[in-house]
């Protein structure tokens, strides 16, 4: 799109449309009005007297709220029209748009107001090629309503669009006959409603609407509690506030509830990743437990709920196994797609036991965790049982769904994404290494809420001492004495799948990491090859499948730097985790706005501007949390008992850092740091503390 997109969301809707405010749909992006994976509005343009309008201003009043100053005719007309148009547009229950016309000359005058109207009930899936359907379009002027409804079996989407004021409806939309007195305005609301059916016909959506309008009144003051419950940063830099609280409205926005469930969780983002993908949530609640702990437990809950009870093919599920991603869509409900609750991921399993046992030690919330034991211990069993598939002991992956699954079942989920530094595919199942680090992350984590809350000392044992093999094994055959750094995978035979990649920040991340290795995996993570000045790529250069614009083979993740960075500051290489914050807190700062998913992996000296790649989720929810992580990095903030033990090492240029009344098991607490200034820890309401040993 050469044209600036426009969009209002709310947790799993949202509306995309051209800097005018219209949505006509094309192959090219998302454009329209979608909510639980379908296009409920495929073409909404607005045109006064039969001449489309142009914007002088636009105001994003909040994420779920803009507002489209128009006027008629070309730019040269802008400054001598007589009428001028306002549309309020916003999201809550329902997408809502004021209209409002004003006449600017001193005479009455008379306009035929036109809304064109459509809706083709497109999958999210087919966005690129939308599949032929021939919706009922039911036009009731009396009153002041367009329904249009498709139906295939059950399957049953409704599309309703009334009007407040007065209007000839017909199938293709309202047209409005006015009259406006001199310098007098007139308007309407307009509200489209999006029924999903279910049985008996029952709409889906009307008992999470009705929970939504009981619990959340008003959003703006869901909005003002969300920034009441988050710290409070305060810094010398101004650039620094913004991004962060860019970030945190980011959060609030990419919240949804999905049907049949009652809390919010968040969305992986805009626009292609409006939905549940339990990677997406676990790694953003990873990310945001300083900062918004409140999102984990209805994420861990639903995740449970979701827990893999079987084996099927189609769907990549396994006992034990954590969802991969949940779809509402025509595709899914007729199983043309396995996306209805697909299971092809990894890493999601031993990520589930790492987020449960993180949120304890960061609230106290034992119970939580005593509720979902049977879950976590069927996640703990998977990795043994279902993920060991070759009996060797390491973690692997290999698609069920041999037609239509996921091919690489990490997030590096791209085609061609696990390759060696020839650019040739290891066969399967494929072992990577930071499944190795998740699983070996798991198993010391549910030792320790087997033996200090389930009160299962031998299960912990088990666990550790299953811990320590692996990490002793892993070693022996991923390290490559050679090159200096882990392998990227292992073959079924064992072979090392030899590529220098950002994963080795996830293994210093998950501790598996032996302490006299860790120079070296440092110093590549800090290196050219991998450290564009930007961030550290995905694929370093001098590989042959090393691409800059290459989303897992070269370009450069926020998410993936935010683990990256606390990997580095676990093992004490603070000089190098600073390295990488500054660099993404410039992508931040730069860009202004939301953080990308994903930017070009180009060295910083050549581009001098961050390079978004234009397949690019923003906002996105592991994004926006990979900031706040970043920041939680920078001041090495990590719980110590009823203690929060803060750790400061900023980068140079940024000055004095506060963030005031983080969360946790200890109230709430201040924490402090200052660039070039001797770093010490400091344990808020008590003495200084040490760093924890890394494995």
């Amino acid at each position: 799109m050469k044209q600036e997109l426009v969009h209002v969301l709310s947790g799993n809707t949202f509306a995309l449309s051209d800097a005018q405010g219209d949505m006509e749909a094309e192959p090219s992006a998302p454009i329209g009005l979608f909510s639980f994976d379908t296009r409920f509005l495929s073409r909404w343009v607005l045109t006064v007297d039969g001449e489309r309008l142009h914007a002088l201003s636009r105001d994003e009043l909040a994420y779920f709220e803009t507002r489209f100053v128009l006027v008629p005719g070309a730019a040269s007309h802008y400054v001598d029209a007589d009428v001028s148009a306002i549309r309020h547009r916003s999201i809550n229950d329902s997408f809502n748009e004021r209209l409002t016309v004003l006449n600017h000359s001193a005479e009455p005058a008379q306009f035929t107001v036109r809304m064109e109207m459509g809706s083709d009930f497109a999958d999210t899936s087919e966005i690129l090629r939308p599949g032929p359907r021939r919706p009922v379009v039911v036009a009731d002027t009396a009153r002041r309503q367009l329904r249009i409804c498709h139906q295939r079996s059950r399957f049953t989407r409704e599309t309703v669009v009334t009007s407040t004021a007065p209007v000839e409806v017909d199938q293709r939309g309202m047209t409005f006959r006015i009259q406006i007195p001199p310098n007098g305005e007139w308007h309407t609301d307009l509200h489209v409603n999006m029924i999903i059916h279910g049985a008996k016909g029952r709409d889906l959506r009307a008992s999470l609407e009705f929970h939504r309008r009981h619990v959340h009144q008003d959003m703006r003051e869901d909005l003002a509690r969300w920034f009441d419950h988050a710290p409070q940063l305060i810094a010398e830099r101004e650039t620094l506030m913004s991004a962060y609280r860019q970030a945190l409205t980011d959060l609030a926005s990419l919240r949804y509830t999905p049907l049949s469930y009652v809390d919010r969780v968040p969305v992986g983002g805009l626009p292609w990743a409006m939905a549940l993908y339990g990677r997406d949530a676990i790694i953003t609640c990873l990310e945001t437990l300083p900062f918004t702990p409140e999102l984990t437990p209805a994420t861990l809950r639903l995740l449970a709920l979701l827990q893999g009870g079987r084996l099927d093919d189609y769907h990549d599920e396994e006992p034990g196994k954590i969802l991969a991603e949940l779809r509402y869509g025509e595709s899914a409900a007729f199983g043309e797609q396995p996306t209805a609750f697909y299971y092809g991921a990894a890493d999601t399993t031993p990520l589930f036991v790492v987020l449960l046992d993180e949120y304890e030690r960061w609230t106290g919330d034992v119970d939580l965790v005593r509720q979902l034991r049977h879950p976590a211990r069927m996640a703990l069993d998977w990795i043994d049982e279902y993920g060991d598939s070759l009996g060797d002991g390491y973690l692997r992956y290999q698609p069920r769904n041999t037609v239509n699954g996921v091919a690489n079942q990490t997030w590096r989920n791209s085609p061609g994404a696990i390759v060696d530094r020839h650019a040739v595919e290891p066969p399967y199942p494929r072992a990577t290494c930071e499944l190795q680090g998740y699983a070996y992350d798991a198993k010391v984590r549910g030792a320790r809420l087997a033996r200090e809350i389930w009160g299962d000392p031998g299960y912990a044992d088990r666990l550790e001492a299953e811990a320590a093999r692996l990490r002793e094994r892993f070693d022996r055959d991923f390290w490559l004495p050679h090159r200096g750094y882990y392998a990227l995978a292992l073959t079924p035979d064992g072979e090392p799948v030899d590529a220098l990649t950002s994963h080795l920040g996830h293994l210093l991340w998950s501790g598996i990491v032996e302490p006299k290795r860790a120079d070296a995996v440092a110093a590549h993570l800090s290196g050219p090859e991998l450290f564009s000045g930007w961030g550290v790529r995905t694929y370093a250069t001098g590989q042959r499948p090393y691409n800059p614009v290459g989303a897992h083979l070269g370009a450069v993740w926020p998410s993936d730097n935010a683990l990256v960075a606390a990997g580095l500051r676990r093992y004490g290489y603070d000089a190098e985790a600073a390295q990488v914050t500054a660099g993404i807190l410039a992508v931040a700062e730069t860009l202004g706005g939301s953080v990308p998913e994903v930017l070009a992996g180009y060295p910083r000296e050549v581009t001098k501007y961050p390079v978004q790649l234009p397949a690019a989720g923003r906002p996105q929810s592991w994004a926006s949390g990979g900031l706040l992580m970043l920041l939680g990095t920078m001041l090495g903030l990590r719980p110590c008992g009823e203690n929060l033990l803060v750790n400061p090492y900023v980068p140079d240029g940024y000055g004095r850092i506060e963030l005031l009344d983080v969360p946790g098991r200890w109230g709430r607490a201040d924490s402090y740091g200052r660039d070039r200034t001797t770093r010490r820890r400091v344990r808020v309401g008590g003495a200084a503390g040490r760093r924890r040993d890394p494995g």
